[in-house]
C-alpha cells in the first residue's frame, strides 16, 4: 500500500512539473505575422514565445494536414484562443482560419525550415564522428592527373586502397575530441572535403573523378563510403527526456569566441539519451575572483547566456547549434537542460 502511495505521490508530481512547463507568451507578442524569405520556425517562434523550444505546444492545425510545420514565405499566422490556451495558425487573407487541406494551383517557395539549415549543411551532408582504425584503414590520395598534388571538383586522382564503393567521399582528419573531465576519448571528426566515382581499378589503384568539392583535394585524403545522408530536418524541439549536463568542447572554424549560428561539439551523445531537436540551455563559466578578506580563489556562478539545439548526434558527443545567445560564450561553457 506504501509502494502505491509514494507512486501515486510521484505520478501526481511529474504531473504537476509538466502543468508548470507550458509555453509562456511574450509580452510583446504580435496579433497577425506575414512570414518572410529567411525565417524560421524559430524565429517566428520566438516572436511569439518566452520559450521558443515550446512551438509545437502552440502550433495548431486541422489534424488532416500531415506535416503542420509546412508553413511558406507569404503564409499569414495568427494567434487565438482555443479552450482558454494560445494556439497560432495560418489564416486566409479575410483573416479566416483555415480548418481544412487547399490546394496550391501555383508554384511556390519551398517551406520555411526550423533552424538555419545552411549554417549546419557540410555537417547534414557527409562530415562524420569515425574511429582512429576506420579513418587510417581506408583508401587514400596517391596524386592528381598529371601529377598535381592539388585538385578539385572535374579533375581526375589516383587512389590506392581496397574500392570502398562506386561513389565515394573524400575526407581529411580533423580534430579528435576527449572529454575534458576524464579525458575519455569521444570519437575522430572526418571533415568531408569531395565527392567522387571510382571510373577503374588497376590492383588497388583506383581512378576516381572528383563530381564535387568543397576544398583542395590534398595527398593522403581518405575515402569512405559516400552515405548520401538524408538527415531530418523537421527538427521537433524538445527538453532531453532525462537530466544532462554537459561542456562545450569545440566550435567550428576554429574561432576562439562563440556565437549565434555557431556550430559546437558537445561532450554528451546518445549513451545519455540525447536525441536531435533537443534544446539545451548554455551556461557561462563564472570568473575567478580572489577574496580580498580570505586571499582564496572563488569561481562566481555560472550565468545562463544562450541555447543550443542538438541536430546530430553519435554515442558519445553530439553537434548542436546555437541559436540564441546573449553573451560571447566560449569553448568549456556548461550546457544542461533549458
Amino acid at each position: 500500500m506504501r509502494k502505491l502511495l509514494y507512486a501515486l505521490a510521484a505520478s501526481m508530481l511529474l504531473l504537476t512539473s509538466w502543468a508548470h512547463a507550458q509555453p509562456e507568451l511574450r509580452s510583446d507578442h504580435p496579433e497577425r505575422y506575414t512570414v518572410v524569405k529567411g525565417d524560421t520556425l524559430w524565429d517566428i517562434s520566438a516572436r511569439f514565445l518566452n520559450n521558443p523550444w515550446y512551438w509545437p505546444e502552440i502550433w495548431h492545425v486541422n489534424p488532416q494536414v500531415q506535416n503542420p510545420h509546412l508553413i511558406y514565405p507569404g503564409d499569414r499566422l495568427a494567434l487565438v484562443y482555443i479552450d482558454g490556451k494560445p494556439r497560432v495558425t495560418k489564416v486566409s487573407s479575410s483573416d479566416v482560419i483555415k480548418l481544412s487541406p487547399q490546394i496550391r494551383s501555383e508554384a511556390i517557395d519551398t517551406p520555411i525550415p526550423a533552424i538555419p539549415l545552411d549554417a549546419i549543411s557540410s555537417f547534414l551532408s557527409e562530415t562524420r564522428i569515425v574511429s582512429p582504425e576506420e579513418l587510417n584503414g581506408a583508401p587514400y590520395v596517391l596524386e592528381g592527373e598529371d601529377g598535381r598534388i592539388i585538385t578539385g571538383a572535374g579533375d581526375r586522382v589516383y587512389a590506392r586502397g581496397e574500392k570502398p564503393a562506386d561513389r565515394v567521399g573524400i575526407f581529411r582528419r580533423s580534430k579528435e575530441f576527449r572529454d575534458p573531465d576524464s579525458g575519455e576519448f569521444l570519437g575522430l571528426e572526418a571533415r568531408s572535403i569531395a565527392k567522387g566515382e571510382v571510373s577503374a581499378e588497376n590492383g588497388d589503384v583506383l581512378t576516381l573523378s572528383l563530381t564535387s568539392s568543397n576544398e583542395e583535394v590534398r595527398i593522403g585524403d581518405r575515402l569512405l563510403v559516400s552515405e548520401d545522408r538524408r538527415l531530418t530536418t523537421n527538427f521537433v524541439p524538445s527538453s532531453p527526456e532525462d537530466e544532462i549536463e554537459g561542456v562545450m568542447i569545440s566550435v567550428e572554424g576554429g574561432v576562439n569566441q562563440i556565437g549565434q549560428y555557431d556550430v559546437v561539439a558537445i561532450n554528451r551523445g546518445e549513451r545519455e539519451g540525447l536525441k536531435p531537436g533537443n534544446v539545451m540551455a548554455v551556461l557561462k563559466s563564472g570568473n575567478q575572483v580572489r577574496d580580498p578578506v580570505t586571499n582564496e580563489t572563488i569561481e562566481l556562478p555560472s550565468e545562463r547566456a544562450g541555447l543550443l539545439m542538438v541536430f546530430q548526434t553519435y554515442e558519445k558527443m553530439s553537434y548542436g547549434l546555437i541559436l540564441r545567445a546573449s553573451r560571447v560564450l566560449s569553448v568549456g561553457d556548461k550546457v544542461t537542460n533549458p
